[in-house]
């Protein structure tokens, strides 16, 4: 028979009436499972092209190009999940089934399809009874590794049992047959007796005008072994074989019924659980009380209004949480609260796009879980790199880890690879890790465990050796912005440090990164003062006013010097010339050294002031190998910087094929001139670029 099934305007009829006839049984009770859950007739076309495309491909890859996204989606979910399956059957899954269960939610794009896989996986067991028993087994292991925790974190109390159950009959026969031997004796008479106490209990409470329904809960063959298995009892000692549970309208009643059951029986003391004054921490509420019950027999209570048992059931309470003994990660409960969302109808008003906006927006997923060569799942934070999955591995593979490969393909260390990608990491013999995986900048390494693991190597490592490297970044750095020593020498203090081969340890050991040197560089000059601003103009330069003040003096004409180009933040020095003002050199100016030498009463002291529309000339060098383009892409990295290029000068040598720009710039402060020349110095064939001492 076709069945047909109609979203937003568009019909498709999967051609079921073509599948052989067991297969076409099995669709129909997958169908059925899936009306009982609510899903909608989308989920369930989605079923039925599944189910046809396994038998015949061609069919749903004819029909896919008329298809929804949407239902593309939920069709290719299915197909895309037999990567699970395979990687299940194809390795031991017994410490890995949580990871193997976060790497099927983590590629899956509609969370919908983890309803269609549990559905088809249900029908499926319910049949296993025929199939050799090297297969059933197989299929039992999969179930009770992922399809029964899924389906008890979604709530589905009803497919949750009966999964357990299935699968505990196929892996455990003996056991299983021996409880399910315990339960059947006089399996009359035990029924007999739960519906005297329904009908005593139902009496009590009409007499005391208490509106509840009272019925007897069946106990499920796995859950009674594993609560034997848990407490260490035999059958025997259980109280719950025999159970209730009374459904009220609301809190008040909860208690009043509590009160009749204490009253109608003895009470169990130590067996008594508040969870509605008391919830789980998973928000699970309910009252839990056993009795001694006609004849002596023990009997379990469970007393919750309509709206708990909704929530226990269906999806507010987080059933699973408690019953498996996880904490589980907040994202990953947004995605098991967003699943159970999806299972509710839609009114008929409510906007489609608005919906799936919302979703994607609340399942934005901060970890990636990735498999190793082996099939083992990992799970890093989102961002990871392939060399951060080395030293979750182990901490020698990342020390000896030499390239990756993810999904067979050679990548970058600084590769991030994305949920269900197979990662594979080369080593070498000898570990022999680099200190430039440590800066931030590099982007090797995005977890904070992995740079500890490095820090650690290096710590270990030759301290002269340590001593030295962080030296040279010092010293390139100074040297790159053109700092003079006498003001290295405050930057230990500022950047929390004792001594500075303390800072120089930490630059070696990326404790201190390059950023916050360099920002307690410009930090380490004077704090200028606030003071107005002078009104008169220079004479020369293009320089504009109101950046300096002159000790002692106002209202005097300053202009920059053009030897060394000042910028604020530079230590300086006024030299009072005669009829030109004060001109401002740098304190490390070799002119200035020199006119101080010969006229010492001229020197005068000036300072920066606040004047963040100002602009100021300062002179750099770039150096590297020629290429086409090179100088362009310099220029071009200036201009989108917002600097300004005065004046340039290049030299290119042929014969070694290097490159030299001189280049007058521009700029308003230190701190942009840090951040242009980091840009300039990341351009490919740039191999220095720097200001200059003077002009």
């Amino acid at each position: 028979m076709q069945s047909p099934f109609t979203h937003r305007d568009v019909e498709f009829e999967a051609p079921v009436a073509a599948l052989p006839a067991k297969e076409r049984g099995l669709w129909q009770e997958i169908d059925a499972l899936l009306v009982a859950v609510g899903c909608d007739e989308e989920t369930r076309a989605a079923a039925a092209w599944y189910a046809a495309a396994g038998d015949d491909p061609d069919s749903w890859e004819s029909a896919r190009a008329h298809a929804s996204e949407t239902l593309r989606r939920l069709v290719e979910g299915q197909q895309q999940a037999e990567r699970v399956w395979a990687l299940h059957a194809a390795h031991d899954a017994g410490g890995n089934a949580e990871g193997l269960r976060r790497l099927l939610l983590a590629i899956i794009r509609d969370l919908r399809v983890v309803y269609l896989l549990l559905a088809r996986q249900l029908a499926l067991m319910r049949a296993a009874a025929a199939l050799p028993e090297s297969e059933r087994r197989e299929l039992a292991q999969l179930t009770r590794d992922i399809h029964a925790p899924l389906a008890n974190r979604l709530g589905i109390g009803q497919w949750k049992w009966e999964l357990e159950d299935l699968a505990f009959r196929y892996l455990q026969p003996d056991t299983y047959h021996r409880i399910a031997a315990l339960l059947d004796e006089r399996r009359a008479d035990r029924e007999a007796w739960i519906s005297r106490c329904v009908e005593q209990l139902q009496t009590a409470l009409a007499a005391h005008d208490i509106g509840a329904s009272v019925n007897g809960r069946a106990k499920h063959i796995y859950s009674i072994w594993r609560k034997m298995q848990r407490k260490h009892v035999g059958f025997g000692e259980l109280y719950d074989i025999r159970a209730l549970r009374v459904l009220t309208a609301n809190v008040s009643d909860c208690y009043a019924v509590l009160g009749v059951v204490h009253g109608l029986w003895p009470i169990i003391p130590q067996e008594f659980d508040d969870y509605i004054a008391r919830p789980k921490g998973n928000d699970y509420r309910s009252l839990h009380t056993a009795v001694i019950g006609p004849d002596g027999k023990t009997l379990e209570v469970q007393i919750r209004t309509e709206e708990m048992h909704r929530g226990a059931e269906l999806g507010v309470a987080a059933h699973w949480r408690y019953k498996e003994g996880g904490q589980g990660d907040a994202a990953y409960q947004a995605r098991v609260a967003w699943m159970r969302k999806l299972l509710e109808a839609r009114a008929d008003d409510e906007d489609d796009a608005s919906l799936a906006a919302e979703l994607r927006s609340e399942l934005a997923e901060d970890r990636v879980y990735l498999l190793t060569p082996k099939g083992a799942v990992i799970d890093l934070q989102a961002g990871a790199t392939v060399l951060d999955f080395a030293y979750h591995v182990h901490t020698m593979v990342g020390h000896r880890c030499r390239g990756a490969k993810v999904n067979g393909r050679i990548v970058p260390l600084t590769y991030q690879p994305a949920s269900g990608d197979r990662v594979e990491i080369l080593t070498a013999r000898d570990p022999a890790p680099s200190r430039d995986w440590l800066s931030p900048q590099s982007g090797y390494l995005a977890t904070a465990s992995a740079r500890g693991k490095l820090r650690a190597w290096f710590r270990r490592e030759d301290l002269a050796a340590n001593v030295a490297a962080g030296r040279q970044i010092l010293e390139r750095e100074a040297r790159r912005l053109a700092v003079p020593e006498e003001l290295l020498e405050r930057l230990p203090a500022r950047l929390g440090r004792k001594t500075r081969d303390d800072l120089l340890v930490g630059l070696a050991l990326g404790e201190v990164g390059v950023a916050q040197l360099t920002r307690a560089m410009l930090d380490a000059q004077p704090t200028p003062p606030a003071v107005a601003a002078p009104s008169r103009k220079p004479t020369r330069g293009g320089d504009k006013p109101g950046a300096l003040t002159v000790e002692g003096v106002g209202n005097l004409l300053t202009t920059l010097a053009r030897c060394c180009r000042p910028l604020p933040g530079d230590e300086v020095s006024g030299y009072v010339t005669r009829g030109r003002g004060v001109t401002v050199h740098r304190n490390d100016c070799a002119a200035l050294a020199r006119l101080r030498t010969n006229n010492p009463e001229r020197v005068i002291e000036v300072r920066w002031q606040s004047a963040p529309d100002r602009a100021y000339e300062v002179a750099i060098v770039v150096l590297g190998y020629d290429r086409r383009d090179l100088q362009r892409d310099i220029t071009n990295v200036i201009t989108n910087a917002g600097a300004r290029i005065v004046a340039s000068n290049s030299y290119s040598d042929r014969d070694r094929g290097e490159l030299t720009m001189h280049l007058t710039l521009r700029l308003h402060d230190f701190g942009e001139l840090s951040a242009l020349l980091t840009k300039l110095s990341a351009l490919a064939n740039v191999t220095e670029a720097r200001r200059l001492a003077s002009g």
